[in-house]
Formats: structure tokens, C-alpha cells, sequence
């Protein structure tokens, strides 16, 4: 049985499964599984997600793997590598024992989802594992010769064996079954190698898999990667979105998952989590960014809406989320210019959209409100706690003040965060209209965004206070704050004087500010000291959004202050304990000071995902934009306009290469923003002081028509390589350099 055929032979063997140690093969639904015994406790273990796991390492093709268990005390070192797309190489190594290494076991498990007979097959080079799935193979073989081989209907029998009879027992030794168990001990096998390998013919399945066995493919250099300035944080982006994709074989795609453990049922898709998976994955990823992507769009209901939450067992098709979808496909597009996805995109953001306002603005004023629509059958339909699951901040005390109106299905209050969204929304769908050639809609939805900008400047603004604030809709602003009150800068709704009142509140220790920021309930308010989910603590989505608001209103200095206290608050859970959390506490930076809270959770990347922008980013402020900081440095590759690029500073010289070919090089500190590399021309804005020159290695000197700073002539000089080389001195800050060339004939 082919379980999926259109997954890239490279992705194909990956930790598909919900048990994220084991290693499935997914066109065949073939699985290795490790299962760990300990004789000390009676206990096996087959590795699910939680605290018997630290993650490590996890590229997203699976080239390479590591993880470390921690069962009964003793902990254990895995490494998975590829040697190629159908051949998984495999080491464990016994990292500390808590027990006599004869007493714990190790144990490979070799099946198939179809149920098909798994043999093994004894030899003079060893024993080895193989399964048949119609004409194709799978071998799995060890270096050391197993110490006993054992057959079971189910993965979950050979930990039940192990609990019943111990590793004495020899009463399930067999040579074929559902299951073939391959079993060693950390006495006779401290270190062990095993490999496996899918051919169309059994004996060569086999030799390719025992050829795998002394081989170390190279493949650290090729991860997504940073050195240097918020070094790690691209490797962590990496790593969580990697080790929470999954297999959803109910709806056969792959996705990446809020979480393993959130994973309800068979499958659960949040619309805005998913789109922001998207996006983290469009870093290094097109086809996993499509896929999430196209995932988050599947929950469109006939209505108009996106879904809330789809699971196995229920969809919140009454109510959905903030709409922040077309602001990820936006900032998505603009990374990978594929126009295919934004046509995808478009039409069901534009339904969504005007769902919002048709279904959420009961006074038809041009704000909106949270509410639960009579359709469906969901859980907490119809509730005041359903209609605040479309904030997303669910037991925020921004809603301890609304009362739910059962006539119009929403909550009293006009929320500031939903109608920033809703406004950003709006501009963002502007520009796909725009890009896709639909002037009258881009214009519609210009008008839009210009509407709710001037409505939430005008009536959400608490002039008492100094800031934005959700308001009942017959006029009383409502006492709690949350970190939403500074999405008006997002979005562009705040005028200068509200800009500069945000940002004092947002350095105010007794409010929003301090060490670990943003809490979601301002330090001197009652809720605050619940430290229990929207009240009181911190959420990584909301650093991002807030990041991104500093950075629109060109609040350069204050964004990167925020980013730097964002990426020390992820390090301090992730750097030993490798922990990404669902939230963090604002007063030790703790993620697992509360246990409902998820310590591997996707949007735990947003907060690196700072890290990351502080070097690179590609947004709608400020287009493509690279940082010069002038230290050593790496990052990359990563996904851009141009294709994947390494951004690589040394010895104060910084290069961008697309490929292994340097593109871009500059002896220049500060920022370059909007970078436009095109047929005929390269431009970009300058950020720096002083004096700097930038060459252009990919544009013969020979070829250059003109350059220009502004309205300013600049001479092109010719590199000792011929390359294009452009000095300046004392730019404006923002000025536009041009260099037009005759494109290679």
C-alpha cells in the first residue's frame, strides 16, 4: 500500500509519525520504531513526546537527526543521518547508565502500517529485518549482531512484553510477524550503528543498507544555521518546525503541528498557528511553507470564515481567528515571489475578510467585535468563552469586562487587537490585489484599511490613559490592557503623538516593561499575578507582532531592544533544556513554571524567528533588508527573492551569496533594506554613516550604465575581478542607490 507519493523522495524517510524517535519511510508507511527497556523500573518506553526526549538537531529533509532519551534514569544519545533519499543510517550511544548496562535494552522495531509480514533473515554478515510492500523492499540491519530477535502484532506488544516477562524471556523469539523486534543491551552494545534502506529488490535492499553501516555522511554544514549576532536562532526555527511536522493520514498531508502533544486526536489545525508555521517554514522551506499554507486555508468554511480549530473530533466553524493570515501569505510571498501560492491565497482571504465584517460588526460602525455564529456543533458554541476564542487570548482580562449578547452572537466590547488585524488585513489583501492585477478590489480594500485605521485612532484611543484600549460599544473603555493595545502601530492606525505615548508604555516597568516582556496583563494589574495563560504571561506570537509594529513606524533602536530581550528570554529555556515555549512567565522567564503550558510548542519559534529578522528579514516595512553589524558572523541559507542565500560576515567585510556565488559585498555597518536584485538593475536603500563601498560581483564593471544616490551620479570602479565596486559617503539615511546594467547577453 503507497501511502503518499507526493512527498520529494528527499523528505520521504522522516520522523512522519507521533512518536517523534521513530523513523518512517511515508510512501510505504514503513516505520522504525526504538523502544527502551529498563529492568531497574519494569518499565519500557516507546519515546512519546514530553520529558523522556530532548530534541536536537532536525533538519527538515531528515539528512540529519539527534535526540537524546532519558528513560529510568539512563540517558542515550541517537543520531540519524541519510547516506541518500532511500537509505537512513542510525547510532545510539550510552550516554550515562543508571542501572547495569545488561539490564537495558535497546530495541529496533522494523513494521508497516498495511500489516505486512515482516521476516528475518539470518547470514554470515549478519541478521537483517525486511519487509516487502508490493514490489519494493525495506531492510534493516546493525552493525552488531542482535542479541535476541522477537516477533509482535503491534509496536505496543513488544513494550508489553518487556513489562510481563522482562529481557529474560525467549518465549516471543521468531523470524517473521507484524513486528520484527531487533534487541541489544548497553552492557554488550554501548555504542551501536543500524541502517536501513528501501530497494526494489530484497538482496540489494540488504547491501545498501550494510553499506550504510560505515559510512558518516556530512551534513552539518548544510543546515539552516546562524553564527555570530543571536547566534542559533535560525538553527532553532529549524529544528521545532522539523521535529513538529507530521503525517496527518486521515486528510493525507503533511503539516507541521502547534504541537506533538496539542495533536488532538488524529490531526488539529489552528487557522492562525498554521499560517504561522507557513511562514517560519518559508525560511528554508518553499514546499513545507506551501504545504502549511495550504493547510491553514483548508478549514474555509462555506460561511466565508476560516475555522477557529478543525480536529479529528470537532470543528469551531462558528468562530474563527484574528485574521492575521493574509499578513503571513503577504510577507510569504514577498520572500519566495511564488505568485502561484498568492493566487491560492487570495480568494479565501478575501471571503474571510468580508465575513468579518458582515458577521462581527452587529452596528455596521466599521469595528468589530469577537462572537460565535449559530452554525456547527462545536464545543463552547453559542458561550462568552467561544466568542473570546477568536481573540486567541482567551482568559485575557481584556475580557473580564465584556458581556456576551445572545441577539447578536458577540461580546460587548470593540477589541483593539481584532480591528489592528482587521485593518492590517485589509492593506495587506490590498497588495495581492495589487500584484495580481485586480486594481478595483486593491482599491476596495485600501478603503477599508483607511477606514478602520481612522476609527481605532478616533475611538479606541483612551486619551485618560495614553493608549489604545478595547471599548464597550456603548462608549466606557474597559480596565484590562493587553500587549494589542500597540498593534495600532502595526497597522498604522496611531498618529505620532500616540506613537510616542505607546512606546512610554511599553519601557514602563510597573506596566508592560522589564527584564522579560510583553505580559499579557500589565504588571500592576490583579490578573497579572495568575501568571496563568493570557494573564500575566508571555506569548512568542505576540513579541512578533510587536516587533513588527516597532519596525513599521521606523522605531529601529526600540525593535532591536525588544528582539535582543525576546531572544534572551527564549535562550534561557533553549540553550540547555532546549525548550520552546508556549508561553513564559514575565517575572523569571520561565516556560515551565506551569504545567499547561506546552514546552515544544511551533509558535515557541517566533520569538528566534527576532533573531533571525535582526540579521534578515523581508517584510513590508522595509522590503529585504540585511543588517551590517561589522562582527563574524553566519546565516543561512535561507530562502529570498533570489533563491537560497548565505549572508556571511568576516573580517568586517560582509557577502551574500546566492548559491556559492557572492552577489553582494560590502565593507559598509548599519542596515541596506529594500534590495531589489533584477534584470537590468540592483537597488537598495542605505542605513549607514560614513563612508562605504559595495561591490557587485555578478555585474561585469564593463556592463554598467549608470549609477546613482538619489539624484546624485556616482562613477562605478572596476574590482581587481571586474566586478562592479560603488563608494559612497555621508548618504541621507534611506537613500537609494541604482546601478543599471546591460544584462548578459
Amino acid at each position: 500500500m503507497i501511502l503518499d507519493t507526493t512527498i520529494p523522495a528527499e523528505r520521504a524517510w522522516n520522523s512522519w509519525s507521533d512518536r517523534p524517535a521513530a523513523l518512517s519511510f511515508l510512501p510505504l508507511g514503513v516505520h522504525v520504531t526504538p523502544v527502551l527497556y529498563a529492568t531497574s523500573t519494569r518499565t519500557a518506553s516507546l519515546l512519546p513526546p514530553g520529558p523522556q526526549l530532548l530534541l536536537g538537531r532536525h533538519a527538515t529533509d531528515a539528512s540529519l537527526v539527534e535526540f537524546e532519551t532519558r528513560h529510568a534514569g539512563t540517558r542515550i544519545a541517537f543520531r540519524y543521518d541519510k547516506a541518500d533519499p532511500y537509505v537512513m543510517r542510525g547510532a545510539w550511544t550510552g550516554l550515562a547508565l543508571a542501572e547495569w548496562g545488561l539490564r537495558y535494552w535497546v530495541t529496533l522495531c522494523l513494521s508497516a502500517e498495511d500489516g505486512a509480514i515482516v521476516r528475518y533473515e539470518d547470514g554470515a554478515e549478519g541478521g537483517a529485518a525486511v519487509v516487502a510492500i508490493g514490489y519494493r523492499h525495506v531492510a534493516l540491519v546493525s552493525a552488531d549482531r542482535a542479541v535476541q530477535v522477537t516477533t509482535h502484532d503491534t509496536i505496543e506488544d513488544v513494550a508489553r512484553d518487556f513489562e510481563a516477562n522482562g529481557y529474560f524471556y525467549t518465549g516471543s523469539r521468531g523470524t517473521e510477524g507484524r513486528v520484527i523486534a531487533l534487541r541489544f543491551n548497553l552492557e554488550m552494545m554501548r555504542e551501536g550503528t543500524f541502517a536501513v534502506a528501501v530497494s526494489d529488490d530484497p538482496a540489494l535492499a540488504i547491501a545498501k543498507a550494510r553499506a550504510a553501516l560505515g559510512t558518516v555522511p556530512e551534513v552539518s554544514a548544510c543546515l539552516p544555521a546562524q553564527t555570530g549576532r543571536h547566534a542559533g536562532a535560525l538553527d532553532a526555527v529549524r529544528d521545532i518546525m522539523a521535529w513538529n511536522t507530521l503525517y496527518d493520514g486521515l486528510n493525507r498531508r503533511p503539516y507541521t503541528t502547534v504541537s506533538r502533544t496539542w495533536n488532538l486526536g488524529r490531526f488539529a489545525v489552528w487557522y492562525n498557528d498554521q499560517t504561522y508555521a507557513a511562514l517560519m517554514c518559508g525560511l528554508f522551506d518553499t514546499e513545507m511553507a506551501r504545504e502549511n499554507m495550504a493547510t491553514a486555508l483548508a478549514s474555509a468554511t462555506p460561511q466565508g470564515n476560516f475555522a477557529c480549530i478543525v480536529t479529528s473530533n470537532d470543528a469551531w466553524v462558528d468562530r474563527t481567528q484574528a485574521p492575521n493570515g493574509a499578513f503571513m501569505a503577504w510577507m510569504m510571498y514577498l520572500r519566495s515571489r511564488d505568485r502561484t501560492m498568492l493566487e491560492a491565497t487570495y480568494g479565501p482571504h478575501v471571503r474571510n475578510h468580508l465575513w468579518w465584517r458582515a458577521h462581527r460588526d452587529p452596528q455596521g460602525r466599521g469595528l468589530v467585535s469577537c462572537g460565535t455564529s449559530d452554525v456547527g456543533q462545536a464545543l463552547y458554541k453559542g458561550t462568552h468563552f467561544g466568542a473570546r476564542n477568536e481573540t486567541g487570548m482567551d482568559n485575557s482580562t481584556t475580557h473580564d469586562e465584556a458581556l456576551y449578547d445572545p441577539a447578536t452572537r458577540t461580546l460587548s466590547t470593540l477589541d483593539v487587537g481584532l480591528n489592528c488585524s482587521l485593518a492590517l488585513d485589509a492593506e495587506m489583501l490590498a497588495h495581492m490585489a495589487r500584484e495580481t492585477g485586480r486594481e478595483e478590489s486593491a482599491a476596495r480594500f485600501e478603503a477599508l484599511a483607511d477606514r478602520s485605521r481612522t476609527l481605532i485612532r478616533t475611538e479606541l484611543w483612551d486619551e485618560a490613559r495614553g493608549i489604545f484600549a478595547n471599548r464597550q460599544r456603548d462608549g466606557d473603555f474597559v480596565q484590562g490592557l493587553g500587549p494589542t493595545s500597540f498593534y495600532p502601530l502595526i497597522c498604522g492606525a496611531a498618529t505620532a503623538e500616540q506613537a510616542a505615548s505607546l512606546l512610554r508604555h511599553l519601557e514602563d516597568p510597573a506596566t508592560f516593561g522589564g527584564e522579560y516582556v510583553i505580559p499579557n496583563a500589565t504588571r500592576d494589574h490583579p490578573a497579572f499575578a495568575d501568571n496563568v495563560y493570557w494573564r500575566g504571561r508571555i506569548w512568542p506570537n505576540v513579541n512578533y507582532f510587536i516587533w513588527h509594529a516597532l519596525r513599521r513606524y521606523g522605531f529601529v533602536a526600540e525593535a532591536t531592544r525588544f528582539a535582543e530581550r525576546s531572544m534572551r528570554l527564549f535562550d534561557q529555556s533553549w540553550v540547555d533544556r532546549r525548550i520552546s515555549g508556549e508561553n513564559y512567565s514575565a517575572v523569571n522567564g520561565e516556560a515551565s513554571d506551569q504545567l499547561d503550558a506546552d514546552l515544544f510548542l511551533s509558535w515557541g519559534a517566533m520569538l528566534p524567528m527576532l533573531g533571525v529578522a535582526e540579521v534578515m528579514d523581508i517584510n513590508p516595512w522595509s522590503g529585504w533588508e540585511i543588517t551590517l553589524a561589522g562582527e563574524d558572523a553566519r546565516l543561512g541559507p535561507v530562502c529570498s527573492p533570489i533563491g537560497r542565500v548565505t549572508l556571511e560576515t568576516t573580517g568586517g567585510v560582509t557577502t551574500l551569496r546566492h548559491g556559492d556565488i557572492p552577489v553582494l559585498r560590502t565593507d559598509a555597518t548599519g542596515r541596506l533594506t529594500d534590495l531589489h536584485f533584477g534584470d537590468g538593475i540592483f537597488s537598495c536603500r542605505l542605513h549607514c554613516t560614513g563612508e562605504g563601498t559595495l561591490a557587485l560581483p555578478a555585474i561585469v564593471h564593463g556592463r554598467v550604465v549608470s549609477v546613482r544616490l538619489d539624484d546624485r551620479v556616482l562613477p562605478p570602479k572596476a574590482g581587481p575581478d571586474g566586478a562592479t565596486h560603488v563608494t559612497w559617503r555621508d548618504a541621507a539615511p534611506g537613500a537609494r542607490l541604482s546601478v543599471h546594467f546591460l544584462p548578459a547577453e
